[in-house]
């Protein structure tokens, strides 16, 4: 275990944890806590075996906090904790092209700098039909930066619906209040009319914002201004509307049952100034705010101090490329992981699981400790972006006869590669929805392990 553990850790890190097992021992030796020490001969060989035992498990936990490839067989398909969207081949191929050096802010025509993730914004703008784009880190930083440029110290309206926490602690008001803005509610939680907006517009006010609440619905009685109606508002009064839709619907979704997504596109048609959505939801590529909309307004944008501290680097531009590419030349649906998985229907689950069950009984001999089951269940969209939207699956229901579903579970997570998987009725749920079919064999391996 140390040759192997100084190889991975280097000495200076194993001789830390060394000392760090040698002392914990010694202590429990002196203080007779531990049970497998307690009662037992003393001896030089022992406290050897322990101290390198304990090495074991320090390096085994070191290695488990550290960034690893898992296999989400939650059947959330924009898991938020695992790393939301799975890039696109062409994406992973881009960001290895892009590791060394790269043409980040070089113009290979002119010999002369150039602009920092240009293409992708070029593909931005052309894909939503806007006049200019901008790329930040994250939706969060997009929205601090169009609140800090065009309305700091000055009032920004929303409606009081649309007040919302994304997740992470990510909450609309703290953002207008980071950004210098000042917050002023109008309307009701679940009505907020047109009406409402223009009896809240004085001097001091510099902006609409709509926010789309991803993460959760108000359904019934309600009421919203459409954004045409908040648009022309907007600009008869010299105000800008600007609109961030959250998860990034580039085109239309009715065919994967997301109807409430706003599409970016349509939002700019219809007269929203700015429109600010992620890079790694619905459009299935990396971490990134993108902002777009018109040409004058992006361009302020870029051009103040704050933006270089929010802008990405040449690893995201390079995904971004690549993901965009693929709704340049409409072939997101047969490139892109999040859109693939989205659109597989029941049936096509249904047979897939079929045929995953007879390849894993395949491995498994007659005295096998583990129970396969096939059930009907649903999956998630999940990354905050249509909670009402639940995709019929089947599940593979796993029980095992010697480890209760917490314990089987917990094996999972823990083998190699890690496998993430649902606990519900005692048994531990399979949804084979968001694992690729390489990974299902990966999977089968595991489990053959842990029987």
């Amino acid at each position: 275990t140390a040759i192997a553990v100084t190889a991975a850790l280097g000495r200076k890190r194993v001789l830390s944890f060394v000392r760090e097992a040698t002392e914990s021992v010694r202590r429990e030796i002196k203080n007779g806590r531990d049970p497998q020490i307690k009662g037992m001969g003393l001896t030089r060989e022992f406290f050897l075996e322990e101290v390198e035992r304990r090495l074991g498990n320090a390096w085994q936990t070191e290695r488990n906090s550290s960034l690893r490839r898992v296999i989400n067989a939650t059947g959330v398909v924009i898991h938020t904790n695992l790393g939301r969207a799975p890039l696109s081949e062409n994406a992973k191929r881009a960001m290895l092209d892009a590791s060394g050096y790269c043409t980040i802010e070089y113009d290979i025509e002119t010999g002369k700098r150039g602009k920092r993730g240009s293409y992708a914004e070029r593909l931005l703008a052309n894909i939503t039909g806007a006049e200019s784009a901008l790329i930040v880190n994250n939706c969060a930083a997009a929205t601090l930066l169009v609140l800090s440029v065009f309305a700091k110290g000055s009032e920004v309206l929303v409606s009081r619906g649309e007040m919302v926490e994304i997740g992470g602690d990510f909450r609309i008001p703290d953002v207008l209040t980071q950004s210098g803005a000042i917050l002023r509610e109008v309307g009701t939680t679940n009505r907020t009319r047109l009406s409402d907006y223009e009896k809240a517009i004085c001097e001091r006010t510099a902006l609409i914002l709509r926010v789309h609440p991803s993460n959760y619905r108000i359904t019934g009685f309600t009421d919203k201004p459409s954004i045409g109606g908040l648009a022309a508002l907007a600009h008869a009064n010299g105000m800008l509307l600007f609109e961030d839709a959250g998860s990034g619907a580039i085109m239309e979704m009715d065919n994967l049952g997301l109807i409430d997504e706003p599409v970016i596109g349509r939002s700019l048609s219809v007269g929203a100034d700015l429109v600010s959505f992620s890079g790694d939801k619905l459009l299935g590529g990396p971490q990134a705010g993108l902002i777009v909309g018109r040409k004058d307004a992006i361009e302020k944008l870029r051009k103040d101090p704050l933006y270089r501290a929010l802008r990405v680097d040449k690893i995201i531009c390079a995904a971004l490329e690549a993901t965009l590419e693929a709704y340049a030349r409409d072939t997101a649906l047969d490139e892109l992981p999040v859109l693939q998985m989205l659109s597989i229907s029941a049936e096509m689950m249904e047979e897939r699981v079929r045929s995953f069950r007879t390849k894993l009984e395949e491995v498994l001999d007659s005295t096998s400790e583990i129970t396969i089951e096939s059930v009907p269940g649903h999956s998630a969209v999940g990354g905050g972006a249509a909670p009402d939207v639940s995709p019929t699956t089947t599940i593979v229901a796993l029980t095992h006869r010697r480890h209760s579903d917490n314990d089987f579970e917990t094996r999972l997570r823990r083998s190699t590669p890690p496998v993430m998987a649902r606990i519900a009725g005692g048994r531990v749920l399979i949804d084979l929805r968001t694992v690729s079919g390489a990974e299902e064999k990966e999977l089968i391996a595991v489990l053959k392990e842990i029987n």
